[in-house]
């Protein structure tokens, strides 16, 4: 069937969602589309498997605005459970595209905000439900969710669910929703804890894999320099900015502190107009944020991983990863923020001699080597401060250590001395000679 699937019509879609996806744009099925669309609307499970930005959420979508196909009764049939506040706005965004010639109803849940207009949005009637696993569990345990209808359940971003620690909400909501459904999960990469979460739920599942596991969108140009320290990595990207080819750029980082100190440097150096988001801000501040970056209005949007797959922007330029992810499944979600929408793209990545350690694990996931470049010579490098070059190597460290259990290097914990009993003075007592 995939193979002969050319264009939205042959999936045999209603006419009103067909009218829906030609308004969109939409003028032929990504391979994740021509693959899971004809097994989901055969009712098959369904574990899906894509690189970010290849069209995997109106791959669940469809068939599920088609299975539903019109309102009906006041609780919802279908509930779609996804990581992150940005993820869940970015399905109801294409939610919204591709229902709006149904009457499908449909309620986004999600924390950071007071749960009463939300309840009051589910007590109206709704068909879908978007949700974070916590939000989903607090309206259900307050006795406002009616499960017993659900017949579809939809785990999108399965990896980040695991990497972020759902599991056991996942469970939970496992045990309060009809065993008699249809499951569709979709990921970008299949760790071990998601080969878990599949054995758990999922019954004989059809696994539809558009790419080999781990690998990076083609359209992206990767390149990798060495940088040895904070400051060197603020002038470099300074210097970056500079040049206005980087029209739209993403600049991801480690911390939330390192992210405010990156906006308040670019904005006082004026390469802006930007934002910052993370989870310290509010949640009409990182929507605004996001929705201000996608009209364009932002050139520079600094933010922390937890939005890495919450960005949903089709002509991003550039991807700079100021800092190396420790969690390298990241480093794919993050550059898969560029190069969307068969765009070219172009990820650049800073490493210190600490990261650096990081890349091998990285270039082992993704199964290519990502090239080096020299900084140019305009870029001041500065010296490394001691504290920054302590901890460095104390990371160096760690990393050698995971790797071999028997090496010792300059930061080794000291082994723990024998406990000596003492006097009241604090003295050591002397053993007493054996007559």
């Amino acid at each position: 069937m995939a193979t002969s699937v050319q264009k939205f019509d042959d999936f045999k879609l209603n006419r009103q969602l067909l009218n829906a996806v030609e308004e969109a744009g939409f003028t032929e099925p990504t391979p994740i589309q021509k693959k899971a669309i004809p097994l989901a609307t055969s009712g098959h499970d369904v574990i899906g498997l894509a690189q970010t930005g290849t069209g995997k959420t109106a791959a669940y979508l469809l068939p599920l605005l088609m299975k539903i196909k019109y309102a009906q009764g006041d609780h919802p049939r279908a509930l779609i459970l996804a990581p992150t506040r940005e993820l869940i706005l970015q399905i109801e965004e294409n939610i919204q595209l591709l229902s709006k010639y149904t009457d499908l109803r449909f309620v986004s849940i999600y924390g950071g905000i007071g749960p009463k207009t939300q309840i009051e949005d589910i007590q109206k009637g709704v068909d879908i439900i978007i949700a974070t696993p916590g939000r989903f569990l607090d309206i259900y345990l307050k006795s406002e969710l009616v499960t017993k209808l659900l017949n579809t359940l939809i785990i999108d971003e399965a990896d980040k669910m695991m990497d972020m620690g759902f599991m056991p909400q996942i469970r939970r909501i496992l045990e309060v929703i009809p065993t008699k459904r249809q499951n569709l999960l979709f990921s970008a990469t299949m760790s071990p804890f998601v080969k878990t979460l599949c054995e758990e739920f999922l019954e004989f599942p059809e696994i539809v894999e558009v790419t080999p596991e781990q690998l990076t969108v083609e359209t992206v140009d990767q390149v990798l320099y060495e940088v040895p320290n904070l400051k060197s990595k603020i002038n470099f990207l300074e210097y970056l900015l500079q040049d206005e080819s980087f029209s739209r750029v993403i600049v991801f980082v480690k911390t939330k502190t390192t992210a405010d100190n990156v906006f308040k440097y670019l904005e006082r150096k004026k390469l802006g107009p930007l934002r910052v988001i993370h989870s310290n801000k509010g949640q009409n501040s990182r929507i605004n944020a996001m929705n201000e970056f996608k009209e364009g209005k932002l050139r520079i949007l600094v933010s922390t991983d937890i939005s890495a797959r919450g960005i949903d922007v089709s002509m991003v330029s550039h991807v700079i990863n100021f800092d190396v992810p420790i969690i390298y499944e990241d480093y794919v979600h993050r550059i898969g923020r560029t190069g969307r929408a068969k765009n070219l793209g172009s990820a650049i990545t800073f490493a210190n001699r600490a990261e650096m350690y990081h890349i091998k694990k990285i270039e082992q996931l993704i199964r290519q080597a990502i090239p080096i470049k020299k900084i140019p010579k305009q870029v001041k490098i500065e010296s490394t401060p001691k504290d920054e070059n302590i901890q460095i190597e104390r990371e160096i460290d760690m990393f050698k250590r995971k790797e071999d259990p028997d090496y010792k290097g300059a930061f080794h914990d000291k082994k723990e001395r024998p406990f000596k009993p003492k006097d009241k003075k604090g003295n050591n007592l002397k053993k007493k000679r054996r007559r």
